[in-house]
């Protein structure tokens, strides 16, 4: 492998930077966008217990508040309507600042997409100039051989050279094939789990103004 990128040229560096950094995304977006990430075991039950209280009349802290925001991007959805409630906001205001908050949380779960995105469009272009690149130096190179001994090279150098200055498109195609499908993938998680927030935060929304939710 080694020897492969060698013989590719300098072109084909670019290339496996880019597929490190799209890696290290998949990975730590797989990782980030998981249910369980996204919604941490009793995170659900502790929200709507403390509606329960707030709905009853009882008092929540904002210690319990803070902790329940900073246990996940779906707490914080949680945590800013059951702050609106405590402080005795209107149902309009909490939407406000719900809204808000939840560009915020969209924000975090689509975050670093479109680097893989743009990894995935760039990695077959840079692969084609990679070889272009290469393909300018096999010509050059058999011009000077012409022009000084009076005669081209060998087709079998020639032949050598087009496959080494191909190395760099199927290796930019190698790159973003993956690349596409993990996007696409982790696009659908994203999408999946801002769903999943909308719903529940609903729910939650529901639990603390009913009388406001029952009127929309």
């Amino acid at each position: 492998m080694y020897s492969i990128l060698l013989s590719a040229g300098w072109p084909i560096w670019p290339l496996l930077i880019i597929s490190i950094l799209g890696l290290a995304i998949v990975i730590e977006r797989a990782w980030y966008l998981r249910q369980i990430q996204v919604f941490p075991k009793n995170s659900l039950e502790s929200a709507f217990s403390l509606a329960n209280s707030l709905s009853n009349g009882k008092s929540v802290t904002d210690s319990e508040i803070s902790s329940l925001q900073q246990s996940s991007p779906a707490g914080s959805l949680f945590a800013c309507l059951l702050k609106e409630k405590s402080q005795g906001a209107s149902a309009n205001n909490a939407i406000e600042e719900l809204q808000a908050t939840a560009q915020s949380v969209w924000l975090k779960l689509d975050r670093y997409l479109g680097v893989l995105a743009t990894i995935a469009t760039v990695a077959p272009l840079l692969g084609l100039f990679g070889t272009v690149v290469g393909m300018i130096e096999i010509f050059g190179s058999q011009g000077s051989i012409s022009n000084i001994g009076g005669a081209a090279g060998s087709p079998q150098q020639l032949a050598h050279g087009i496959s080494v200055a191909l190395y760099n498109t199927a290796f930019g195609l190698l790159i973003a094939i993956p690349a596409l499908a993990a996007w696409r993938g982790l696009r659908a998680m994203a999408n999946q789990r801002q769903r999943e927030c909308e719903e529940f935060t609903r729910q939650l929304f529901k639990k603390l103004y009913p009388t406001d939710s029952s009127k929309s």
